[in-house]
């Protein structure tokens, strides 16, 4: 998603966080808080709180972070195959274990044994 410019219409004078995740598809408000908490959403210039009410005529700019690349590197971790063929591999994954690398979770995951 690119920068994006809204300036904010009597439709939506509600908290931002609710209004931007009912307008911006494909984020979710989670998401969109964290932006809104990193700095990334700001109001006339300012940065607010996600439960800040939006006006009539706000300038809301919403500063997309961009996604942080992760390195897949394979791991010898030992996974119990019930099935495997050229095309289907069915895994019983271990309870706990993280299926995607992700921040937090760079290693050590389904996918880095797979």
């Amino acid at each position: 998603m690119d920068k994006l410019k809204l300036t904010i219409d009597s439709s939506m004078t509600g908290r931002i966080d609710k209004e931007l995740a009912h307008h911006i598809t494909g984020i979710s408000r989670s998401q969109l808080q964290k932006w809104i908490e990193d700095g990334n959403v700001t109001v006339n210039g300012t940065t607010v709180k996600p439960k800040y009410k939006l006006a009539v005529g706000d300038e809301v700019v919403v500063q997309p972070e961009k996604p942080q690349k992760i390195d897949l590197e394979p791991e010898n971790i030992p996974l119990d195959i019930v099935y495997e063929d050229d095309d289907v591999i069915v895994v019983n994954k271990p309870q706990g274990m993280v299926v995607h690398p992700a921040p937090g979770h760079p290693n050590h995951t389904l996918v880095n044994a797979l």
